[in-house]
């Protein structure tokens, strides 16, 4: 892979981080609204889920960010955009201007998501282990 295509999937596989590490600080930091939208969409055990996506989206996000388990990173990641989309994003039970937005962010994530298969795809496969976070994974040492 050439040096510009490097470039290009460092800065892509950043910002996806970024979109998953800001939410995900919020979520923690600032939960009232978040939980209050959950609630809006009849989420049971909104608390203790909001903190798990929190966690998740933040604790990905670094793995991301730091090129660490791009791979399952990025697929756990396509399982948690089709859960809030059918979860969060259901434009088919609102009407009007809401029904209208819920149908944009439910299309967005499509696309965020398309970008996270795309990074899954180009991404080696690791064997998950503890010691494995220390080693980037185009570093020789990845398979550890």
């Amino acid at each position: 892979m050439n040096t510009s295509s490097k470039i290009l999937i460092t800065i892509g596989r950043t910002l996806l981080a970024l979109y998953f590490f800001v939410p995900g600080l919020a979520k923690l930091l600032a939960p009232a609204s978040q939980l209050e939208m959950m609630q809006h969409h009849g989420l049971p055990y909104a608390l203790p889920l909001l903190y798990i996506a929190g966690i998740t989206q933040t604790i990905g996000a670094v793995l991301l960010a730091s090129n660490r388990y791009v791979r399952l990173t990025s697929l756990g990641f396509v399982f948690y955009i089709l859960v809030i989309n059918v979860t969060m994003h259901d434009f088919w039970n609102f009407t009007g201007i809401e029904a209208a937005h819920e149908l944009q962010n439910h299309i967005k994530n499509l696309g965020i998501l398309a970008g996270i298969l795309v990074l899954a795809g180009i991404s080696p496969k690791r064997k998950l282990r503890l010691r494995g976070l220390v080693y980037s994974d185009n570093q020789p040492n990845n398979k550890a």
